[in-house]
């Protein structure tokens, strides 16, 4: 018997209310712990207020919300397939001579378009909310900034300058690599002997040269001597400042390719850019998996019962799934795997995991 249209979006809006409602719910409960955290780091620092740490929280949650986006899908899905189960919808619709894979069909149908979604809207409003979070927190939260931000890597970058060598670390990047902020800097001689560290609170970057403000420097032959304004000079891209120091999750979905091309003409590796962008292409199909894995665990209940083992299943299968992923973008981002295979792998191994569990159930 073939799903009728009206049963097919029948089950997609249940399936899609499920989602969206767990997804919303996670939204809100991440809302208020970041809110409070915050409340707890800057609450005595100058230029707090409820309302401005409520705004940077509410303008960075989306992103941090992509983390989970999966997951809602998994138990979003598995709440769906158990309500439907229970209401007896599911073994009326099985009487009638409808299978399994026809009556998931919607619920897959709901999980690709949500993927396409996600990635092709969601992503860069998620960015760029984040962008918008990092301007409003300027400022507010002095050296706990990476905290906050969450978008710079804790790595020091060596760099060349007509003045000679130095190392430079910055906590927060803005504006594609050409500002900084949080910035610490050792420059040397050209002969390789230490000079100076430098402690300034931004840096902008113009034509072969870093234009540091509000700074401090150290020396070994003079007590510290403050600058508004400060100079280090450097043979380092926008590009190349990106790559070092700026996070892919910071760049959004349309960005990436014209970044990764970027990246690969300046000469320099861009695994950990070139993963994101197909860890972004693979969610489509990662949720699909999440939905096969939800239907192979739950459809038991309306025959067997176990409604512990059930959400036990979910959860274990979930924590595999992430681990998987969390692995292979190790592996990716190191270089070790190419990165269509550490990005694609997941996906593909939930997708068998769901069909072979559910080919067992239904087919023996």
């Amino acid at each position: 018997m073939i799903l009728g249209r009206t049963l097919a979006i029948y089950l997609s809006n249940r399936f899609l209310k499920a989602i969206l409602g767990l997804f919303l719910f996670a939204a809100v409960l991440m809302f208020l712990f970041d809110v409070l955290e915050l409340v707890r780091r800057g609450g005595d620092r100058e230029g707090f207020s409820v309302l401005r740490v409520a705004l940077i929280s509410l303008l960075r949650v989306p992103l941090l919300l992509e983390q989970v986006i999966p997951f809602t899908v998994l138990f979003g899905s598995i709440a769906a397939f158990v309500t439907l189960s229970r209401a007896l919808e599911l073994v009326v619709t099985r009487a009638s001579g409808i299978s399994v894979w026809q009556f998931s069909m919607p619920a897959v149908v709901v999980g690709t378009l949500l993927g396409i979604f996600s990635i092709t809207v969601y992503n860069p409003a998620a960015v760029w909310f984040q962008q918008k979070s990092d301007e409003v927190a300027t400022g507010l939260f002095g050296s706990d900034q990476t905290f906050l931000l969450q978008n710079t890597n804790e790595v020091w970058v060596r760099q060349d300058g007509l003045d000679g060598e130095s190392v430079l670390l910055a906590r927060q990047l803005l504006d594609g690599g050409t500002r900084l902020l949080g910035v610490t800097v050792f420059t040397f001689d050209k002969d390789g002997t230490f000079r100076e560290r430098i402690e300034a609170e931004q840096a902008r970057l113009g034509d072969e040269i870093w234009y540091l403000s509000d700074a401090i420097v150290y020396t070994t032959e003079q007590d510290p001597q403050p600058y508004g304004q400060y100079q280090v000079s450097t043979f380092l891209t926008a590009t190349e400042v990106r790559e070092s120091i700026g996070s892919p999750e910071s760049i959004s979905f349309w960005n990436l390719p014209r970044f990764i091309e970027l990246a690969r003409n300046a000469g320099l590796p861009a695994y950990r850019y070139n993963l994101q962008y197909q860890t972004l292409l693979a969610r489509p199909l990662l949720l699909v998996a999440m939905i096969l894995i939800a239907a192979a665990v739950s459809l038991k209940v309306s025959r067997f019962g176990g409604l512990g083992s059930m959400i036990l299943g979910g959860i274990l299968s979930g924590f595999v799934l992430y681990v998987l992923t969390e692995l292979a973008k190790d592996f990716g981002g190191a270089g070790i795997v190419p990165p269509l295979v550490a990005a694609w792998a997941p996906g593909v191994f939930g997708v068998l995991m769901g069909l072979t569990i559910l080919l067992h159930q239904e087919d023996g």
